[in-house]
């Protein structure tokens, strides 16, 4: 179920290993329809696809421009974070992807909706990779105990005209607060443009009312010296809504039922702030293949997959998750020098940054970065709150309320 990234790939690589399987994609959505912009990742990502399948690896490697650095812009002033990494177009990757599959042999079907299990007949296997909002799994979400944590920021997924070469976030005061956007292009005449800001400002600027046309324009009005004479660019008409969202944390008590096993972001979900969705939807295909190899049996082999690719995910996701919690917490850092908010920007995914005074950690992280025996301690400290994490998300997602995350301490409770 889903012909994204982890649902293909898994298809290719299914194919490639067990020729003899029978295997179908149903997707919801036409052919060629997309309503993303593009995509990142690094050289990590790039090696697993060479070593699981070279075919389709040599045709995303080709077809993935490279950005270098990463940018941050305080009201027209640039700072460099370094760093660099790929982007490519949502829909170039998975035409690269569809294309491979059906080559091997599968069947994709389109237009096709799959609302709950009785539609699909005998299978040996099903797989439900049909997004965060998967209709297999929200049809009976106490099968699999779905969690869904919704974040406190407004964001919208935009495209630009303007071809950022470096991973550009600009951040713009306006009369109502801080606006910013996390900005990288993806091929030659387009860029992925995500905007995000705090609920209030949000609402003080009015985009809650706003048609798409007049949000677009007043955007394009605030960000208008990094766009440098482009346009922004939405999936929607003129006169719709713009598709403003809050981001939504997915966690599952258990990731298959008998049969049936959940990938990809109808698994889990991490915050796009940390860029990893796509590479972690493919490790997922990656590991259910490896598994299903091990073991004659579906069931033990999902049970193996569930098993390994959590502990797998526990890193990534603790970073998801304070670097969510930094940019809910923009106001705590945008008056300290630019420097220092840089600095604590490209720290975000520390743990201990929320539980410290924003200049505190600040001196401590620069003494630390000097000196190794006090880089070594931070390390340690910091697998500590990593650890207290991981056991606070093996009894549940946290709970959060608008009120524990309205102030500016930033801390986790």
């Amino acid at each position: 179920m889903g012909a994204g990234p982890a649902g293909l790939y898994f298809g290719v690589l299914m194919k490639l290993r067990h020729p003899g399987c029978e295997i179908t994609i149903y997707e919801r959505n036409p052919a060629g329809a997309t309503y993303g912009w593009g995509l990142v990742f690094w050289d990590d990502l790039l090696e697993q696809l060479q070593r699981a399948d070279p075919v389709s690896a040599r045709e995303i490697s080709s077809t993935a421009p490279r950005w270098v650095d990463q940018v941050v812009d305080l009201d027209g002033t640039a700072y460099s974070l370094g760093g660099e990494g790929y982007s490519i177009p949502r829909q170039a990757l998975l035409d690269i992807l569809a294309r491979r599959a059906v080559e091997l042999g599968v069947r994709i079907e389109y237009l096709h909706e799959v609302d709950s299990l009785s539609e699909l007949g005998a299978a040996d296997l099903i797989v439900a990779s049909d997004g965060a909002n998967s209709r297999l799994r929200e049809g009976d979400a106490g099968r699999f105990g779905t969690e869904v944590d919704l974040g406190r920021n407004k964001y919208v997924w935009l495209g630009a005209s303007t071809v950022f070469r470096s991973f550009t976030f600009p951040f713009v005061g306006t009369e109502s607060g801080w606006v910013w956007a996390h900005a990288y292009g993806i091929d030659e005449n387009t860029s992925t443009f995500i905007v995000e800001c705090p609920p209030e400002t949000w609402s003080g600027l009015g985009f809650g009312t706003m048609a798409a046309r007049k949000a677009l324009d007043s955007l394009e009005s605030i960000f208008a010296p990094c766009l440098q004479g482009g346009r922004l660019l939405a999936h929607v008409a003129d006169d719709a809504p713009l598709p403003w969202l809050n981001f939504r944390r997915i966690t599952n008590e258990r990731w298959h039922e008998g049969n049936v096993v959940l990938m990809g972001d109808a698994a889990h979900t991490a915050h796009f702030t940390i860029g990893s969705g796509t590479k972690l939807a493919i490790e997922d295909a990656i590991g259910l293949v490896q598994c299903l190899d091990r073991h004659e049996d579906v069931r033990p082999a999902l049970a193996e997959y569930e098993r390994e690719r959590r502990a797998s995910l526990l890193r990534a996701q603790s970073d998801a998750f304070y670097s969510a919690r930094w940019f809910e917490n923009v106001p705590r850092y945008i008056e300290l020098k630019p420097t220092q908010f840089v600095t604590l920007m490209g720290a975000r995914r520390s743990p201990l940054q929320p539980r410290l005074d924003p200049r505190l950690f600040y001196g401590l992280h620069r003494v630390s970065e000097e000196v190794t025996v006090l880089r070594a301690l931070r390390r340690r400290m910091s697998a500590g709150v990593r650890a207290l994490q991981r056991r606070r998300t093996a009894r549940g997602p946290e709970r959060r309320s608008p009120e524990s995350t309205r102030g500016h301490d930033g801390d986790d409770g």
